[in-house]
């Protein structure tokens, strides 16, 4: 039977084509459209948001130290009229968690008290850091000086911030010893001059956490604080500002804002934080927040690599104290776990506590964590 001549044509249209033989002219394949080259590349920008978006939850945790150093010349401090400045020594934990009870221990069944009390834990767990290495000298730290020499006390100055400033980031804590070493150095008025060495006022464990709330104007960023040592505090403590467990707002500085003229307080722009373009735009809001040519003057921070720049500037904003006020800071019991790893650290002696930041005992006075000014 012959094919009608539909049929032809139909088998024509649906006849696969084949390639062409080698020698053969190729047809160029059609260029593609700007739309569809668009669709195919990474959306980076997107990427980058989202890298410093505000990121509810524990974005760092590790061990804090305190450290008051003499005025110039000042062999011995005996009132805070002869401190000359406040450091907090920041040491970020690794990954791993601490553990109240041993692998063995959460095996087995527990009730009652004891359980109420592993479920609390567990809640806060991921604010609770490892303990600290004997024998490792490199560890990633930040210091931070703090200014009117004392912490904002959230008991008696609610609505007064401090400012504070990173002034050393690194990851060599010989370095870091020699930075709060004694110093003697020579000037062209007075001739001779010699700095004394920190004193250790106080150690423990601390968390930062992003608290997101249902309007983003009220998210904020706590840093809650827990001391291991001392236990209890004396007048070195009461005066440093430095509570058993506290917690503060931070906010961090825009390094293109300037202060108000009235205003005498940050570091000048030589010394200010060097921030990458897409922090500057997309933390700051640069060009599209705030003064939209710097962006916003003080935002939370979203990102710990915000803290991680010599010269960023830093307000320091009185937020609670005790256990109970870095619960309501922190959230889901993190106040609670916080003061179990504290307890657990309280029994370490005050060598093992140089140990840990590799530095040498001899070096430093420890009689402040007694609560007595040395």
């Amino acid at each position: 039977m012959k094919k009608s001549e539909n049929e032809d044509t139909a088998a024509q249209k649906t006849e696969v084509k084949m390639e062409p033989e080698v020698g053969e002219k190729r047809e160029a394949p059609e260029p593609e459209t700007a739309e569809e080259t668009e669709a195919k590349r990474p959306k980076i920008e997107e990427l980058e948001t989202n890298k410093y978006a505000f990121t509810p939850g524990v974005i760092e945790r590790g061990h804090i130290y305190f450290f008051y150093r003499p005025k110039v010349q000042h062999e011995e401090v005996h009132s805070m009229d002869d401190v000359g400045k406040l450091h907090v020594l920041l040491v970020p934990s690794s990954s791993e968690s601490f553990s109240v009870y041993g692998e063995s221990e959460q095996s087995k069944d527990v009730s009652g008290a004891d359980a109420d009390e592993m479920n609390l834990v567990a809640r806060g767990a991921d604010a609770a850091p490892a303990p600290e290495s004997t024998t490792k000298d490199k560890k990633h730290f930040r210091l931070i000086i703090v200014g009117k020499k004392r912490l904002p006390d959230p008991e008696r100055e609610k609505h007064a911030p401090i400012w504070a400033t990173v002034i050393f980031v690194g990851d060599n804590l010989h370095d870091l010893e020699e930075k709060l070493g004694e110093r003697t150095y020579e000037t062209k008025t007075r001739g001779t001059r010699h700095t004394p060495p920190v004193r250790l006022a106080g150690r423990g464990v601390y968390a930062t956490v992003n608290s997101q709330e249902n309007v983003p104007s009220r998210n904020a960023t706590h840093l809650g604080y827990h001391l291991s040592h001392p236990t209890e505090l004396g007048d070195v403590q009461k005066a440093l500002g430095i509570h058993i467990a506290s917690s503060f707002v931070i906010q961090v500085k825009n390094p293109k804002a300037e202060a108000p003229a009235s205003q005498r307080v940050g570091l000048p722009k030589s010394r200010r934080a060097i921030y990458s373009e897409d922090i500057m735009k997309h933390v700051f809001g640069r060009g599209e927040k705030g003064r939209s040519s710097i962006g916003l003057r003080f935002t939370n921070c979203n990102c710990i690599e915000l803290l991680d720049h010599e010269g960023a500037e830093l307000l320091l904003i009185p937020a609670r104290t005790g256990t109970e006020g870095n619960d309501q800071s922190l959230g889901n019991g993190r106040g609670e776990a916080l003061e179990e790893v504290s307890r657990s650290e309280s029994e370490e002696r005050v060598e093992q506590i140089f140990k840990e930041l590799a530095f040498s005992k001899d070096r430093f006075p420890a009689e402040p964590l007694k609560g007595e000014w040395a």
